[in-house]
C-alpha cells in the first residue's frame, strides 16, 4: 500500500511538471549564450515606424504629435486601430496588445517599431509574444518604463537588441532624436560617446534628484542591461528575470519614496548575480526626493547606503529616465562606462 502511494505521489508530480512550460526552470544566461545576436537594419529616412501602446492608454493629442515628430524625422508612423482601444487602464485587452506586437514585427513594410508610451500592462503579456516570429523578422524596438520588460524579454528569447530610448509621448526634443539618430540610424562606424546633456533649465537641474556624482571610480565594460527599477525588479521570480553578471546595469525611476528605492535595490542585492555587476549607471529618478521628509533619508543616502559597498563601478545622475532628454541605449551591446567623466562609449554597432 506504502508503494502504491508513492507511485501516485511521483505520477502526480510528473504529470504537474509535463504542464509547466519548461522556460519557467530555464536559466536567463543560459537561454542568451545559447543565443546568436541579431542586430535589427538600420533605420533610414523614408522608413514606416509603427506605433503600439502595449501598456496604458495614449491620449488621441499625444499620439499626433508623436506621429508629427516621426514625420519631421523623415519616417512614416503607422498604427493599427488597437491603439485606440481602452480597456480601463490599458490601451486595450491583453489579447490585442499583443497581437498588435506580434503584427508589427510580422509586416513586411513596418521597418521599426517605436512604443507610444509606457505605463503598467507589459509583463501581463510576455507570455503571449511570438518570440520565434520575431526572431525570424528582427527590428529595432524603442522604448522605456513599462516597455523594460519587453526589452530584456525579447532579447532574452530571441537575442535581438533592443533599444531603451525615449517612447512616442517623450520623442520631441532635440537631444533625444540625436540620441536616437546616433544609435539607431548609424550602421558604419561606432556612434559618439554618449554624455550628459549640457545643464541649460537650472530651475529644473536645481533639485536633488538631479544631482550628479560618482558613487565608485571606475572604467569598466560589458553588455548592457536593465531599465526602469521597478520593471527590473518585477522581472525576478520569472522566466525572464535579468542576470547581472558581468553586465554595465542601468536603471531609473520615477516617483518613488527613497524607503521603495532602498527595498527595490535590496532586493537586487541580495539576488544571486546583482553583486556580480561589471559596473552601475544609474540616471535621473525623477519625483523621487521632491519632498525631503525630515524623518527619512534623502534619495542620495539611500543610493550611497546601498551602492557604494558594493565597491561596484557606479554613478548616478546620467541622462536617461522618465526626463525631458534621455539616452537611447542598446540593450546587449558592450560598451564602456567611466564613472568620472559620466560618460558610455558604445564599443559596436547596434544595428547592421
Amino acid at each position: 500500500m506504502k508503494k502504491r502511494r508513492q507511485f501516485f505521489k511521483t505520477a502526480l508530480g510528473a504529470g504537474v511538471a509535463a504542464l509547466i512550460p519548461s522556460t519557467i526552470f530555464a536559466n536567463p544566461n543560459e537561454k542568451i549564450s545559447a543565443l546568436t545576436t541579431i542586430k535589427p537594419r538600420a533605420l533610414k529616412k523614408g522608413d514606416t515606424i509603427g506605433l503600439i501602446a502595449p501598456g496604458y492608454a495614449i491620449k488621441p493629442e499625444v499620439l499626433i504629435e508623436a506621429k508629427e515628430t516621426l514625420e519631421k524625422m523623415g519616417f512614416i508612423p503607422y498604427h493599427t486601430d488597437r491603439i485606440h482601444g481602452n480597456h480601463g487602464y490599458f490601451s486595450n485587452t491583453d489579447s490585442e496588445r499583443v497581437a498588435d506586437l506580434n503584427e508589427m514585427f510580422a509586416n513586411k513594410k513596418v521597418d521599426g517599431i517605436l512604443c507610444a508610451r509606457g505605463g503598467y500592462g507589459c509583463t501581463r503579456i510576455m507570455h503571449l509574444i511570438d518570440y520565434e516570429l520575431i526572431r525570424k523578422n528582427p527590428k529595432a524596438l524603442i522604448g522605456f518604463s513599462d516597455i523594460t520588460a519587453l526589452l530584456n524579454g525579447i532579447y532574452q528569447e530571441t537575442g535581438l537588441i533592443t533599444f531603451h530610448g525615449p517612447v512616442g509621448s517623450t520623442i520631441n526634443d532635440p537631444y533625444s532624436i540625436e540620441q536616437l539618430q546616433n544609435v539607431v540610424m548609424k550602421s558604419t562606424g561606432l556612434p559618439p560617446v554618449i554624455k550628459n546633456v549640457e545643464i541649460t533649465d537650472l530651475e529644473e537641474y536645481s533639485k536633488p534628484e538631479y544631482d550628479r556624482y560618482c558613487i565608485n571610480p571606475g572604467v569598466v565594460t560589458g553588455k548592457l542591461v536593465g531599465g526602469s527599477l521597478t520593471l527590473v525588479n518585477a522581472l525576478i521570480g520569472t522566466p525572464h528575470e535579468i542576470d547581472f553578471t558581468d553586465a554595465i546595469v542601468f536603471l531609473e525611476d520615477i516617483e518613488e519614496a527613497p524607503y521603495r528605492i532602498d527595498r527595490m535595490l535590496t532586493q537586487l542585492m541580495q539576488g544571486p548575480t546583482f553583486n556580480k555587476a561589471a559596473g552601475i549607471a544609474l540616471g535621473v529618478f525623477k519625483g523621487c526626493d521632491s519632498v525631503p521628509d525630515p524623518k527619512s533619508f534623502t534619495l542620495k543616502e539611500v543610493i550611497l547606503d546601498r551602492i557604494k559597498p558594493l565597491g561596484i563601478p557606479a554613478v548616478y545622475g546620467m541622462t536617461f529616465g522618465h526626463i525631458e532628454n534621455n539616452f537611447t541605449l542598446p540593450l546587449g551591446i558592450n560598451a564602456q562606462l567611466d564613472t568620472k567623466k559620466m560618460t558610455l562609449q558604445i564599443l559596436e554597432k547596434a544595428v547592421r
